[in-house]
């Protein structure tokens, strides 16, 4: 346990809220315990013995709020992931996730950039590098020598993605956006001809936020939920059932855009710390 590094956390937390209360965001508290997850290939959230799943994100949650009205949204709690445990991963993490109801993935760029110059200065007092800006088509063919726009290969792409991009990413040093996925890797993203509208966020090569132009056609939703349950189901994952509610409801959002930020990470950006353990509440 680092005293100091709890005391920067809850100094960044503090910093997070401000930063969103300043801009009329409204703050939301969705259940931790949730009955259906997004269905996602290897990422399997925690079974309650009481009924139900422990939330492996509260997107699915908030973007109900979107529907039933709410513009500008933002949340900070707990996550679950099942059986991740590492120098950067937990069981429990602590996500905040933000979302603008009319906004595109450029909108929240922008939160972020401003959001991050303001912790970068608060938190160390100096002022935050500019960040790079990199597609993910121009980052595989000058790092891992192809185009997965030419020649799709799901598996060659996560492995490339861990063992080429991310260590060139973190030779670029400071923060890099990872823009513009293929369509095949745009999860619950808007696609604009053959684009996802999703980016990522990288510090020294860390994995730091996960951002969309939100998908709000319960059709399509619905085909790629089908799609990654069959998925599941083949590597033998369990099954969640369909959020029905929020399938219906995406068609009331019209448009909008949100992101999911590690806390915890963000903790270990901003102090360099290198193991997740030092930034969080023991157990």
């Amino acid at each position: 346990m680092n005293i100091d590094a709890l005391k920067t956390r809850a100094h960044i937390i503090r910093i997070l809220r401000d930063f969103f209360h300043g801009l009329g965001f409204m703050e939301t508290d969705t259940p931790v315990r949730i009955q259906s997850p997004a269905p996602e290939c290897h990422i399997d959230c925690p079974e309650v013995a009481s009924g139900g799943f422990l939330r492996a994100s509260p997107e699915l949650q908030m973007k109900k709020l979107l529907a039933a009205g709410l513009d500008k949204i933002f949340q900070i709690g707990p996550c679950f992931r099942e059986g991740e445990r590492g120098s950067r991963h937990r069981p429990e993490f602590t996500m905040i996730e933000w979302y603008r109801k009319g906004g595109s993935y450029l909108d929240i760029k922008k939160d972020l950039i401003d959001l991050s110059g303001r912790l970068f200065s608060e938190v160390s007092g100096r002022t935050k590098p500019q960040d790079h800006v990199i597609t993910v088509r121009g980052a595989y063919r000058q790092w891992a020598g192809w185009d997965p726009w030419q020649e799709w290969d799901q598996d060659r792409f996560d492995c490339d993605m861990a063992l080429k991009i991310e260590p060139a990413l973190k030779r670029l040093g400071n923060g890099v956006f990872l823009m513009d996925y293929p369509v095949q890797a745009a999860s619950l993203s808007l696609v604009r001809g053959n684009i996802a509208e999703r980016w990522e966020y990288y510090w020294n090569g860390i994995e730091l936020a996960n951002c969309f132009s939100e998908l709000c056609d319960g059709g399509e939703q619905r085909r790629r939920f089908l799609q990654a349950r069959e998925e599941r189901r083949q590597l033998q994952e369990a099954d969640y059932p369909l959020d029905e509610e929020f399938l219906t409801s995406l068609s009331r959002i019209h448009s909008a855009a949100g992101v999911a930020l590690g806390v915890d990470r963000l903790v270990m950006a901003l102090t360099g710390l290198e193991n997740i353990s030092s930034v969080v509440f023991p157990e």
